[in-house]
């Protein structure tokens, strides 16, 4: 490789939506700046600015780092070490998709600057790979709103058409939960009558989304599998759900694993802001709250420079 830079800008993601348990998920208007260098004077390293500044790792064991290591190795491109510099917007632990964000932008990164040989739907799968799960990578790799399963052949992705001016306030606590902890909250087996429960309400979501049937937003974003196990530890969710759907949110649960809730809205975002902060406040969570959209973009090029 000659001496290259490459920018790359990744969305924050949310998953779930409460009953869609780890086969839905939606790029966010909330940006992570990957910035990586490659040529004979770069030495391995990762400088991080913002959000996990005091967290994130600055060698080749950062996620980043790792991801465009795996994404080169896989198409056979022999490197010389890399320098990465991230601007990171996105919270770390709060259910916010901050490592699916670091995974597709090393990957993004890595293939355009060896030349762009994968397509994204080449990309996705070493995502997967890397993230365990694929809610949140597919909807920081392709954007919008996707529903993704594993199918007998591989990954199957659709997108979900997003309602026209649909907001989103978002609680972010000061406390975060891994998704670690947050998955070994969950049962081993759920009951019959639960699993109908969340069945019938990602139907009505995906329907109320693509139909503009933001009424039924409300009901549609109910959960049964993991919104309860997962209370225990964050008990302020249930309190700040309910006072954003009073406060006239459209549909209102837990972003990912947590620890952020969000809260769907079309009008009335900083009434909502307002009382799910209040909300948190009395139950002694504290936070800051964020209103932001859906993003119907995922991860993209916005510098490419090559020297020599």
């Amino acid at each position: 490789m000659r001496h290259q830079q490459v920018t790359v800008l990744v969305p924050a993601t949310t998953a779930n939506f409460g009953p869609a348990f780890d086969c839905m998920g939606m790029a966010l208007d909330l940006w992570n700046e990957i910035k990586i260098e490659v040529g004979e004077a770069c030495k391995p390293h990762v400088e991080v600015t913002g959000e996990g500044s005091a967290e994130l790792p600055s060698d080749s064991s950062n996620l980043v780092y790792r991801s465009a290591v795996y994404l080169l190795d896989k198409v056979d491109i022999a490197f010389q070490a890399l320098s990465i510099s991230c601007h990171n917007k996105i919270p770390l632990k709060r259910g916010l998709g901050s490592s699916a964000s670091a995974i597709v932008g090393g990957l993004v990164a890595a293939n355009d600057l060896a030349g762009q040989p994968l397509a994204p739907e080449d990309i996705l799968p070493l995502a997967v790979e890397l993230e365990g799960h694929p809610d949140n990578v597919t909807a920081a790799l392709l954007g919008g709103a996707r529903i993704v399963v594993q199918g007998k052949k591989g990954i199957i992705t659709s997108p979900v058409k997003i309602p026209q001016d649909l907001r989103a306030v978002l609680y972010i606590p000061d406390g975060t939960i891994s998704t670690a902890e947050a998955r070994s909250a969950l049962p081993d087996k759920v009951s019959h009558e639960d699993a109908v429960f969340n069945t019938g309400r990602v139907a009505l979501l995906v329907n109320a989304l693509a139909g503009n049937r933001v009424q039924d937003l409300a009901a549609g974003t109910e959960d049964r599998l993991h919104q309860p196990y997962r209370q225990n530890l964050f008990p302020a969710m249930r309190l700040i759900i309910q006072e954003a759907l009073k406060a006239g949110a459209l549909g209102a649960f837990v972003s990912g694993s947590g620890s952020t809730v969000l809260a769907l809205a079309r009008g009335r975002e900083m009434s909502i802001a307002y009382e799910m902060a209040e909300a948190a406040r009395k139950a002694n969570a504290p936070g800051r709250t964020l209103i932001t959209s859906p993003s119907d973009k995922g991860a993209y090029v916005i510098k490419n420079s090559m020297e020599g």
